[in-house]
């Protein structure tokens, strides 16, 4: 059956919930599996296309057309900026984008007063955050360990998402104030909302419909 709908997943901590939200609106597949290595599924008897692509580059599939349907953090969404429609909160992957610091005294301390460092993934958060507090900061790009720069005086404070705060406490980081609160959402692309409303629609009702099953 050919796809005429075509659906972005991300991989990693979403992915589970996610497949057990499709599931129960009848998006079903052998090979849709939290582990699976395949990229493009194709679900059964349903002419709907699964894409399983990286959290961070959901919204840009679903902005420039190559997926229709999305599901990502509104993390993502948040930095990116992207130009899609925002129909619904999931509610799962609960997590905070929060600034944190050393428990101890402070690298900016030991600097003399320097301008402030900051390492993170989220570029445009915290460029953002420390604008409208008109503070000067120097924002410092990373991919993964987040958490390490202010252990090796890289940077004085971080930028990072975070569900418990366990791991900034592991490496003896406090969380000194949240940024935003981030959950998963469904996100469309804009034309394909105008040019295939009759399949979509009907979707986002589903899935709207077992989310107020869990809420009541």
């Amino acid at each position: 059956m050919k796809p005429t709908i075509t659906i972005a997943l991300s991989k990693g901590r979403l992915l589970p919930p996610t497949i057990n939200l499709l599931k129960r609106i009848g998006i079903r597949s052998p090979d849709l599996r939290s582990q699976t290595r395949k990229l493009y599924i194709q679900a059964s008897r349903q002419p709907i296309g699964l894409m399983i692509v990286r959290a961070v580059d959901v919204p840009t599939y679903v902005e420039y057309g190559a997926a229709d349907l999305g599901i990502a953090g509104h993390d993502s969404l948040l930095e990116q900026g992207v130009d899609v429609y925002e129909p619904l909160d999931l509610k799962f992957g609960k997590c905070q984008i929060v600034l944190a610091a050393p428990t101890g005294p402070s690298a900016r301390a030991r600097r003399r007063g320097a301008c402030l460092r900051v390492a993170t993934k989220y570029p445009a958060i915290t460029e953002r955050f420390f604008s409208e507090r008109g503070i000067p900061v120097e924002v410092i790009k990373l991919y993964g360990s987040i958490e390490l720069a202010p252990m090796v005086r890289l940077a004085d404070q971080v930028v990072d998402l975070t569900a418990t705060g366990s791991t900034l406490k592991a490496n003896n980081l406090r969380i000194l104030e949240e940024i935003a609160r981030s959950t998963a959402r469904l996100i469309v692309n804009r034309a394909s909302m105008k040019l295939k409303y009759d399949r979509i629609q009907p979707l986002i009702e589903k899935l709207r419909k077992a989310l107020q099953k869990d809420g009541s």
